[in-house]
């Protein structure tokens, strides 16, 4: 079903190495690639001789000593976070204590929603909670420097705190885990919700900016064309459950293993939790029906 996005998937960055992407704009690359990171989460950097930088990555010291070395020289004015998964976030101390500068984002880590009665949270692991911002931002927000402006964006979705960043000057948005050209982002409750995801889709396809630059990958060239795409599949998907549910399926993994042809078996569990969110989203607006709140384990049917 991913056929019907043009994903890219062709991206020449090198881990630890420094790259131009535009006059406002570098990148590192950090190598820690994988099947939810693809070849490595990327940290930005933005302006020239007083920066920003963007999503200081894991805890990596190899990744850490390649952003310090590519800003040597430079006064970092700012470190903004687009949300608070381990691949994004946890360098963000020792990035700091390195530069002195103050820390924007959303806020801490948090769930969605709260959990349900006996529910776990699957991805309880890949949250960084020991994120504390200096400064909590709001939508719209701005942040300034010499030289750039940035414009918070606040995205929910992939994560309850997730945030893009608009760069005024070149008309450009980083896009972190919400938009990205080589693949979906996860939505995985109680982390993330559907419901949540497709209302920061709309945002954003209402917005004007030229180029996206995500946490992961490459750039999204034709953000209006791409984000059509990535509703239309959600809708595709959305569809498909629906089928399956009126033709006798109860199950997530009944689901999962109907609609997910050819499917890497390292990401079945990624594939169950989004077909959870897309569920409880379901659920919520009356379509599905399940004996109390919708869970992993739940069983499901037509309303």
């Amino acid at each position: 079903m991913a056929d019907d996005i043009p994903f890219e998937r062709e991206d020449a960055a090198v881990p630890g190495r420094p790259e131009q992407l535009s006059p406002l704009i570098r990148r590192v690359l950090c190598d820690n690639p994988g099947p939810f990171t693809f070849k490595g989460t990327v940290t930005y950097i933005i302006g020239t001789g007083r920066v920003a930088i963007v999503d200081p990555g894991p805890d990596n010291a190899a990744h850490i000593a390649a952003v310090l070395e590519a800003v040597k020289g430079e006064t970092v004015e700012a470190i903004l976070v687009t949300h608070t998964h381990r691949d994004h976030s946890p360098a963000t101390p020792a990035i700091k204590a390195a530069t002195g500068a103050p820390v924007y984002a959303e806020g801490p880590h948090r769930a969605a929603r709260a959990l349900n009665l006996g529910e776990t949270n699957a991805l309880d692991a890949s949250g960084d909670r020991d994120f504390v911002p200096d400064v909590a931002l709001r939508d719209g927000e701005v942040v300034s420097g010499t030289g750039w402006t940035v414009e918070a964006v606040f995205t929910p979705g992939h994560t309850a705190n997730h945030m893009a960043f608009a760069l005024a000057e070149e008309n450009t948005l980083l896009s972190g885990d919400h938009v990205m050209a080589w693949s979906t982002s996860i939505v995985a409750p109680p982390d993330g919700s559907m419901g949540d995801y497709m209302a920061s889709l709309d945002k954003l396809r209402a917005r004007s900016e030229d180029i996206f630059w995500p946490g992961h990958g490459g750039p999204v060239r034709e953000p209006a064309r791409f984000m059509r795409a990535l509703a239309h599949h959600r809708k595709l998907r959305e569809a498909a459950i629906l089928r399956r549910i009126g033709l006798g399926d109860t199950s997530i993994p009944d689901i999962v293993t109907a609609i997910y042809e050819g499917l890497d078996p390292r990401l079945k569990g990624a594939a169950g939790l989004s077909v959870f969110a897309h569920l409880e989203d379901l659920v919520t607006k009356g379509l599905v029906l399940t004996d109390g709140a919708p869970t992993l384990s739940a069983a499901f049917r037509p309303a």
